[in-house]
């Protein structure tokens, strides 16, 4: 198993939280403020500078109002 931030799936997550954000039509704060994280979280996990946990993960889904088991089986289904 590859253990890195710059896997498909690690893309995948970052491409389906930042198009749920801009549908949402968040900024990068609004959405970072709604889960308790410094101004910067959103913006490093969408550039591939981290990668968010699956705790991070489910708050982020939740802050976006999505069921976070869906976008895992839209990651899956790739």
């Amino acid at each position: 198993m590859q253990k890195s931030i710059h896997t498909k799936r690690q893309e995948r997550i970052r491409a389906l939280l930042k198009a749920a954000r801009k549908k949402a039509g968040l900024t990068q704060d609004e959405l970072a403020e709604r889960i308790g994280a410094y101004k910067t979280f959103v913006s490093k996990y969408e550039r591939g500078e981290r990668q968010v946990d699956v705790v991070e993960f489910i708050a982020l889904a939740e802050a976006l109002g999505l069921d976070p088991k869906a976008l895992i089986d839209q990651v899956m289904g790739e």
